[in-house]
């Protein structure tokens, strides 16, 4: 069985409604994102960047997984499938993949300020007082500037086992998650999906450029996939 890693960013999530990650401005939903996406951040002003989260949280319960989550969970039934992502939603589990592995963390999981080990699964509002078992306060379970991002060698793992490398939704520019296209095989055929393609053919051998948003590019992925492997 064909083995496809996809790699996700914000532009598959963006088609269910949820915001990419930074407007042109750099702004975060308004918020300069070192206010609310950095440790130094959270020790400012810890009640600011909880209430930002909180209103992502919410947020990501009111949406559902779209047609392009949809078609790769459905992928599983032909094709031995795993997803890194870099986005904090869990629109892939939720439309049916079961092999997921999330970069930046997860909106609807809380870790403890104390042990970064003791992650628990949290979808109602999180505040100051909330505590761990340890009596600390619990934070969100996310992968903030100047933070290790803890699942990257999983990632890297995952990614050279590639038959097939497919990235969608992502420009491919934030690091260390961009450097995961240097692992795979030089022969794999890699698939980059985006209505503003930022890469070129002569960047990557056996590249082939979808430019089209998620939904649709995702199905036109598919056809292709049936015409090479029929």
């Amino acid at each position: 069985m064909k083995k496809i890693v996809v790699l996700t960013g914000a532009g598959i999530s963006a088609e269910s409604g949820i915001k990419t990650f930074r407007d042109a401005d750099g702004l975060w939903e308004g918020h300069d994102v070192m206010e609310v996406a950095s440790p130094q951040g959270f020790e400012r002003n810890p009640e600011l960047v909880l209430d930002f989260y909180n209103q992502r949280r919410r947020q990501l319960l009111e949406v559902k997984p779209n047609k392009a989550h949809v078609q790769l969970a459905e992928l599983e039934t032909t094709y031995s499938i795993e997803i890194v992502t870099q986005n904090v939603d869990d629109l892939h589990e939720r439309a049916g993949s079961t092999k997921v592995t999330h970069l930046h963390g997860e909106l609807r999981k809380v870790r403890s300020t104390f042990d970064e080990q003791l992650v628990m699964d949290w979808d109602q509002d999180l505040n100051l007082g909330d505590m761990c078992e340890h009596n600390h306060q619990l934070r969100p379970h996310i992968v903030w500037f100047g933070e290790m991002v803890p699942m990257l060698d999983r990632a890297i793992e995952i990614t050279q086992t590639a038959d097939i490398l497919v990235i969608i939704g992502t420009s491919m520019q934030v690091y260390p998650a961009a450097s995961l296209v240097n692992f795979v095989n030089h022969e794999t055929p890699i698939f980059f999906i985006d209505p503003k393609p930022n890469v070129t053919k002569s960047q990557f051998s056996n590249l082939t450029i979808i430019e089209d948003k998620a939904t649709t590019g995702v199905e036109t992925f598919i056809n292709t996939l049936s015409t090479l492997y029929s």
